[in-house]
């Protein structure tokens, strides 16, 4: 935490919550007290409509509440309502169903009958990043095909074609997900790429979620510094090996 201050120029508060989260009334009072700039919520599953509710409770700008990708679906704000109008959450990936690819979903899939559930996900934050994640997997997986000139691959050779990604802005746009997540290039040494992340906001009229930054990339000088420091640890404390060299 105080590498972090350091780095960002500013005091860090941090503020614990009691797993599940169900109760933050004290969390929320000393925020009023100390009347943060902004408040970054590191959340998951019911604490983070609980903590929205609270920052409505007591009147918390929205737009200087942020959480981060585990605390940006419609799960987290919808059960708020109004209150939650302008609240904003980190996400890695596009937001909406307003992209070719789905498109090409409805009619291969969700006009065949063969939408997951009963297909009133499509277009969440939570669908969003499964589409992503499946787009990155079979991605990887045609790139292992390519790196080793087989069609069945291995394990290992997954691996392979996952240490070695690449997706560039022209993939993006051939797989009908332009503008869907940020450029990448992934190496063993680095398996995060530039971290790029994107800021959404919350209208609770609409209940849509929409950008409003530009791609941010990650500070790598820090996060490559605090990660190696930890595997490094981690590697002695249980005798591995390092790969990557």
């Amino acid at each position: 935490m105080e590498i972090l201050s350091e780095r960002l120029g500013f005091e860090l508060l941090p503020i614990a919550v009691d797993h599940p989260g169900q109760e933050q009334g004290s969390q929320w009072l000393q925020i009023r007290r100390e009347r943060p700039d902004y408040v970054l919520m590191w959340g998951w599953g019911v604490m983070n409509a609980v903590a929205i509710q609270e920052a409505a409770n007591i009147r918390f700008p929205m737009e200087n509440f942020i959480g981060i990708w585990w605390s940006g679906s419609e799960n987290d704000v919808i059960p708020v309502g109004a209150g939650a109008d302008g609240y904003t959450a980190v996400t890695f990936h596009g937001v909406g169903s307003d992209y070719p690819v789905y498109e090409a979903l409805q009619e291969h899939v969700y006009d065949t009958g063969m939408a997951a559930g009963a297909g009133d996900q499509i277009g969440t934050a939570v669908y969003g990043r499964g589409l992503y994640a499946a787009m990155l997997a079979v991605e990887a997986a045609r790139n292992a095909q390519e790196i080793h000139g087989v069609a069945q691959i291995t394990a290992p050779m997954m691996r392979d074609g996952m240490e070695s990604l690449s997706i560039t802005a022209e993939r993006l746009t051939e797989l009908g997900m332009e503008g869907f997540g940020a450029p990448f290039t992934v190496s063993c040494e680095n398996h995060g790429g530039s971290g790029a992340g994107i800021i959404q906001q919350w209208d609770a009229d609409t209940n849509t979620w929409s950008f409003i930054t530009d791609w941010i990339d990650a500070d790598r000088e820090l996060v490559t510094e605090l990660a190696l420091e930890d595997s490094a640890a981690y590697a002695a404390e249980n005798n591995i090996e390092p790969q990557c060299n």
